[in-house]
């Protein structure tokens, strides 16, 4: 995205990434989203936020290897504290992205009917790379995570694109 795209009449929109334990994926999504909306000037009408669907690492910072190759790239995750998904989370977001159908099925299954279309997976907004999933690298090495931000970074160029071209209508 092109900084001279910028929207100071971008409608308010609040993003959540989902992945399992809130400490590999999601967080990372968070950190680069959240990197690409503040450096665009988009921050006054975008928030994001992150949750896993278990409550595996409740308070928690991202896994040090997220972390690590995420600071490689620019991306400071440090800040970010694990947590699950709550139901006030269902009305609070108008996006919830999560990052594989295991993923998708653990948060429609919680998930008000009436906000089913707000779950989606995140790679639907991948524009370079064709992948139906962000795998999970927890258990890999560092190729892993970095396929990760590949696809992380790509899907939210791809969804900051569709935001403001939704607002141009």
């Amino acid at each position: 995205m092109n900084p001279a795209d910028r929207s100071p009449t971008l409608a308010p929109c609040a993003v959540l990434f989902v992945c399992m334990g809130n400490i590999c994926r999601s967080p990372t999504a968070h950190g680069v989203f959240r990197h690409k909306v503040n450096a665009l000037g988009l921050a006054d009408h975008i928030t994001v936020d992150s949750a896993g669907t278990h409550n595996y690492h409740p308070g928690s910072p991202p896994d040090n290897r997220s972390q690590a190759h995420a600071s490689l790239r620019g991306y400071d995750l440090s800040d970010l504290r694990a947590r699950q998904v709550v139901p006030e989370d269902f009305d609070r977001y108008d996006l919830i992205l999560v990052m594989d159908h295991d993923n998708q099925r653990n948060v429609l299954g919680v998930c008000p009917p009436a906000h089913h279309s707000k779950v989606q997976r995140l790679t639907t907004y991948c524009v370079r790379y064709n992948s139906p999933v962000v795998p999970d690298p927890y258990y890999g090495g560092g190729q892993g995570f970095e396929h990760v931000l590949d696809l992380i970074e790509d899907a939210c160029d791809g969804l900051i694109r569709h935001l403001v071209e939704r607002q141009r209508g």
